[in-house]
């Protein structure tokens, strides 16, 4: 009698199981024959768009991968990694993790510092920061309220358990994520570069453990999950979020840590989206290899799972680890010291086909190959269409919008908008200082610092992207984005190394969504190719939108830019606060009659129309030489860009932590609401001591950047054309505590 484990799987389950008709056809053809419900369930989860990349990879291939300090390319292993001299690389990542999120924030979040945490150390490399940049609706609703609290306590829960400090990050509000908010996890670490543990598995023979937590229920199709619509019945999918435990995952770091001191390890990676499947697959074609895998061997926290409930658990705090044929006792010894399960599973096979067996019956056999991204799954090419909102936005003119009269009241009202006030109540849940190693919790900088201790160097990291711009011009919204990375490590004293990327839109199905995250993927290649900061790697989330009365409501597309750059002279560290009243204020760069997509426009005046601001690739990038000419050469003791809010908030922002204040002038020939408010790029605030001054004027001569003296550091007080526009203590009053008040009332 046939067994119902290998009974075939008809085109209903696989429709059911997220598969489309013609790939089930696909999946009978690679085989040869019908697949049984394992097997089509291992494709239906491997081919989602989540593991697969099916409807972006076309379009992931052509972006830059080679820079000057790359050590491992994206695609190649579990994270991105940079040569940082003296023997070190950094290793990095971001990904996201949305979906869980929507539906339970605590455990979607923490589970997703988790994920990107063990990405890291799989290779080898102790994680040492992480950064995060979150989405949100409307602050007023009650459930954006839940939504920012449980991601808040689930990442600041997670984080400050697992020991590993947040040095920043990015929180931005808008209506479009009301529904369906975005959890982007970053995490960076050092690893000696001779001691780089790869994914992929060798030697035919070798043994294949499982190691870490039990297996369970949670987490089942949880990258399916995340390759769909969330609707209102997405509730019924909690079951597809993962639950973590941070004490675990410490556990598991230091048992990695002391493995990747042994000559044990062949090749290991982390489970993650996918579980077993991924792992197994992932590391025998990386390999040319294949495994056989018994289930019943795997540890299991409920009885009687079935084999595609083992198979595609997303259980958290585990590993696949391939061992080197007879050093079993090692790995079973240092897991064992750990109190972690340190099971054998399987062994590494010839022929490149993976075989799962359960109780001694073979459950599935697939050709690993044809389950991986950029192998067999899938490579759709979208069709796209430009949205007739592109055009629209373009016809926005400035003299249309008033300019207020009280342009004082106009910048306190700003200060307290949450996209613009200190997120202070949000990183307050945060432990910064574990680990000893952030170096900027007293030192205000436009980049997360790090130490990198038996070194005089330190490491910049910094997450940014201003999805409002991206929505008005994917294209120039994410070369800004990246650009807005860059300058923040320039600023902070930093070299920009390379990035890794989020990239979070609506249904790849969508010809308009489709349209914004090609020019996305234009924009980024055109900024990475401009300040040789090749992408490392990172995460594509599409369906991300909210299905609102029948209606796809896609979120602003968001392509979030992680960037890592290393800071040769920790000397020379650069801080963007106020030294001393007469500093002189400079402002570098060209600015415009210009307040498109600004914080100003569109949550002062309510105007949501308008394209992307004011921006020169090759400007930016003279801009960014300039500054680190001018920190190099200390002739500057303030830098910070300018941003969001304009250089109104830019200004504020320095003035707090010394509680100085300044004294400026406009420009006439702008309108004075624009000087102030406006967010055209490629802009940056200098502060210098007036001894400096004709020096500081000469090399910038040199640079043929622009430069505009706009006054200087004063006591306490703000005054704009001489005419008082407020104090420091009223401003740092409104805008370290305006968030918190909207978040708790």
């Amino acid at each position: 009698m046939e067994s119902t484990l290998q009974k075939p799987a008809t085109l209903e389950q696989a429709v059911e199981l997220g598969l489309r008709k013609e790939e089930f056809e696909m999946i009978k053809e690679i085989l040869g024959r019908d697949p049984n419900f394992t097997e089509t369930a291992v494709y239906s989860v491997m081919w989602s768009e989540h593991c697969s990349y099916k409807n972006s990879i076309l379009w992931l291939k052509t972006l830059p991968k080679d820079g000057p300090h790359m050590l491992v390319k994206a695609g190649e292993e579990n994270a991105g990694l940079v040569d940082i001299g003296d023997g070190l690389g950094c290793v990095f990542k971001i990904e996201s993790h949305n979906h869980p999120s929507a539906l339970e924030p605590y455990q979607g979040a923490a589970t997703g510092v988790g994920g990107i945490n063990r990405d890291i150390f799989t290779m080898g490399a102790r994680p040492i920061a992480q950064l995060n940049s979150l989405r949100f609706g409307n602050i007023h609703n009650d459930r954006t309220k839940w939504l920012v609290k449980g991601v808040t306590k689930g990442i600041g829960d997670y984080g400050n358990a697992f020991g590993i400090p947040i040095v920043g990050g990015e929180v931005f509000f808008d209506d479009s994520y009301n529904q369906n908010p975005l959890v982007n996890a970053f995490s960076a670490g050092i690893i000696d570069t001779k001691r780089i543990i790869s994914a992929t598995a060798k030697g035919p023979g070798n043994p294949v453990f499982i190691v870490g937590s039990a297996t369970g229920k949670d987490g089942i199709a949880g990258a399916a999950f995340a390759s769909k619509d969330i609707t209102e019945d997405s509730a019924q999918d909690l079951p597809s979020v993962q639950v973590g435990d941070p004490f675990m995952e410490k556990l598991l770091l230091e048992a990695t840590m002391e493995l990747s001191e042994t000559d044990a390890i062949v090749g290991m990676q982390d489970m993650g989206a996918a579980g077993i499947t991924c792992s197994t697959c992932e590391m025998s074609a990386a390999g040319n290899v294949g495994m056989e895998i018994y289930l019943d061997k795997v540890p299991t926290r409920q009885e009687n799972m079935l084999p595609y409930e083992i198979l595609l658990s997303e259980s958290q705090e585990r590993m696949l680890v391939v061992v080197q044929k007879g050093k079993e006792q090692v790995v079973k010894s240092i897991f064992d010291k750990w109190d972690l399960h340190a099971e054998e599973i399987g062994h590494v096979t010839e022929g490149g086909r993976v075989k799962y067996y359960m109780n001694g019956e073979l459950v599935g056999d697939v050709p690993a190959e044809s389950l991986v991204l950029g192998g067999g799954a899938p490579q759709y090419k979208r069709e796209y269409s430009e949205p007739a909102y592109f055009n629209e936005f373009k016809k926005f003119k400035l003299a249309d919008v008033p300019c207020p009269e009280n342009l004082a009241k106009v910048g306190y009202e700003l200060l307290a908008l949450p996209n613009i006030a200190s997120k202070r109540w949000v990183y307050e849940q945060y432990d910064s200082m574990v680990g000893v190693r952030n170096m900027t919790t007293n030192r205000p900088s436009d980049a997360g610092i790090v130490n990198i201790k038996g070194t005089n160097k330190a490491l910049a990291m910094t997450v940014d992207c201003n999805s409002r711009y991206v929505n008005a011009d994917p294209e120039i919204g994410t070369m800004i984005a990246v650009s807005e990375a860059a300058r923040n490590i320039v600023c902070a004293g930093g070299e920009p190394s390379a990035i890794t990327n989020c990239l979070n839109f609506g249904n790849p199905y969508n010809p308009e969504s489709y349209w914004q995250f090609v020019g996305a993927i234009k924009g980024m290649s055109a900024a990475c190719l401009k300040f040789k900061t090749p992408v490392t790697g990172g995460n594509v989330s599409f369906y991300n939108q909210s299905v609102i009365g029948g209606k796809e409501v896609p979120v602003f597309p968001t392509p979030t830019i992680g960037m890592i750059g290393l800071i040769p002279d920790k000397n020379k560290i650069m801080t963007l606060d106020f030294k001393q009243k007469g500093d002189l204020i400079f402002l570098l760069g060209e600015y415009a009659d210009d307040i498109a997509s600004s914080e100003y426009l569109s949550n002062y005046h309510g105007v949501k129309a308008s394209p992307a601001p004011n921006f020169d690739l090759e400007n930016e990038f003279q801009l960014h030489q300039a500054v680190k000419g001018l920190i190099q050469q200390e002739l500057v003791n303030a830098v910070h860009d300018c941003s969001d809010g304009g250089l109104y908030v830019s200004l504020v922002e320095m003035s707090i932590p010394r509680e100085l204040g300044f004294d400026i002038v406009t420009d006439s020939e702008v309108r004075i609401d624009a000087f102030l408010f406006g967010e055209g790029q490629g802009r940056v605030v200098v502060t210098l001591t007036e001894d400096k001054e004709e020096e500081f004027i000469e090399f910038m001569i040199g640079t043929g950047v622009n430069i505009t003296l706009l006054g200087h550091v004063t006591k306490g007080k703000f005054q704009v054309d001489e005419s008082p526009f407020g104090n420091v203590l009223e401003a740092k009053q409104i805008y370290e505590n305006s968030l918190g008040n909207l978040i708790e009332n």
